[in-house]
């Protein structure tokens, strides 16, 4: 797979890189900042779960207008505007006191991720070929856990749950990622428009198209229940290490199994891509719903140190499987002049995410922290549907290659 390495746009190049940087800068301060309006703040588990809640909702809601918009008007356009107003209200949480500031400005960062998300991802799609698709999303994935698996460490040392200044850092290293990027895409002429476009369709048109997706749509659907689940690795748990009185140290724990989940994926990503690259991507989508599903329960069983990282290091083998091949899965799935529009669709995905922490809030507020980890289990039998979900979505999916095959093969022999 890394023979392809050659083939790699510089402009891709510079987007995977540049999430490595700024992956590392966000995770400095926000894993942190469920545990410092709780702990700090002494704002109510619920409220911070409503927060989260809400903010992401928005995200969502964005994510296929921006995904759109990118179509429309072009990723460059998109992607600038998004990543310097990120900057700005990552600066802005360094200087909040209030938790309505707090509430604004997190609701703007998912907004601007939402925008900039699909859009690059999309802008990936459109710069590299079909052989090389698999290596480059992987490459842009791996990026991500790297940074991951050192931004929480450094936060733990900045003291990121007892301030908001590591915020500003983050503000900082987003802004000079947006100058790298504005060069890049200057100096090659990209992202002006979607060139594989001849005729650019509606955001009303386009929601039709999504609509009568099918597979898409049972895909989303089964994401979301999927995501109820994962979701609580980056919020319910936070604030149940940090307050649960069975826990000596819950912060540090919980930067630790950050890290282990980070270090996990930089070492077995590829490892599991090599293996499963030749089957398709709803498998593996189909055996990383079913491990995570079952591992967050663990997260409620243990409280000893070494067996939440065993419980972690099986959640990430699930994480990989799941992830490392949706963004392969929805390019196969997206026409060429929708790509923007399908991976910002991919955002509605996300609504299990977005419920997960408000679910997991109430939870911890209804067995108290000490029977939290009741939570943890209630949520992964919720989760555990997504399983034999994904067999139904592979079903379909398989047969929509077989006849699309035959479609092709039809054509060939016509012409």
């Amino acid at each position: 797979m890394f023979k392809n390495l050659s083939a790699v746009h510089p402009v891709a190049w510079n987007i995977v890189i540049g999430t490595l940087f700024v992956r590392f800068a966000s995770t400095v301060s926000m894993p942190f900042l469920a545990i410092y309006l709780t702990s700090v703040k002494h704002i109510s588990p619920v409220m911070v779960g409503i927060m989260l809640t809400v903010s992401s909702f928005l995200g969502v809601f964005f994510s296929f207008i921006g995904g759109t918009l990118s179509d429309r008007i072009g990723r460059k356009r998109i992607l600038l505007c998004s990543i310097f107003l990120w900057s700005i209200t990552l600066v802005g949480f360094g200087f909040g006191d209030s938790f309505a500031w707090f509430f604004v400005l997190n609701s703007i960062l998912n907004i601007c991720s939402s925008f900039f998300e699909p859009s690059s991802r999309a802008l990936l799609s459109d710069l590299t070929d079909e052989k090389s698709k698999l290596l480059v999303f992987n490459l842009r994935y791996a990026a991500i856990n790297v940074g991951v698996a050192v931004g929480p460490l450094v936060g733990l040392y900045l003291g990121s749950s007892r301030s908001t200044m590591p915020f500003v850092f983050s503000g900082i290293v987003y802004f000079f990622y947006g100058i790298t990027l504005f060069y890049m895409l200057s100096k090659f002429k990209i992202g002006e428009g979607n060139s594989t476009q001849t005729q650019k369709v509606s955001m009303k048109d386009s929601l039709k198209i999504l609509r009568k997706d099918i597979v898409f749509a049972l895909t989303i659907l089964t994401i979301c229940i999927y995501g109820l689940g994962y979701s609580q690795s980056f919020s319910t748990m936070s604030q149940y290490f940090a307050n649960a009185p069975k826990f000596h140290d819950g912060v540090k724990m919980y930067a630790y199994l950050t890290t282990i989940n980070a270090v996990t994926v930089v070492l077995l990503q590829f490892p599991i891509v090599s293996r499963m690259k030749n089957f398709s991507p709803t498998v593996s989508m189909m055996i990383g719903n079913i491990i995570v599903s079952l591992s967050v329960a663990g997260f409620g069983l243990f409280t000893n140190f070494y067996f939440l990282a065993i419980v972690m290091i099986i959640f990430t083998i699930g994480e990989i499987f799941a992830f490392t091949f949706t963004d392969v899965f929805v390019d196969q799935l997206a026409p060429e002049d929708l790509k923007g529009t399908y991976f910002g669709a991919m955002g509605f995905s996300k609504l299990g995410f977005v419920f997960g922490p408000a679910l997991g809030g109430s939870l911890l507020s209804y067995f108290g922290y000490n029977k939290g980890g009741y939570a943890f289990v209630l949520i992964s039998i919720i989760a555990f549907i997504s399983f034999p979900m994904m067999i139904f979505v592979n079903r379909l999916f398989q047969k929509r290659n077989k006849i699309n095959l035959q479609n092709e093969t039809k054509l060939t022999v016509n012409s």
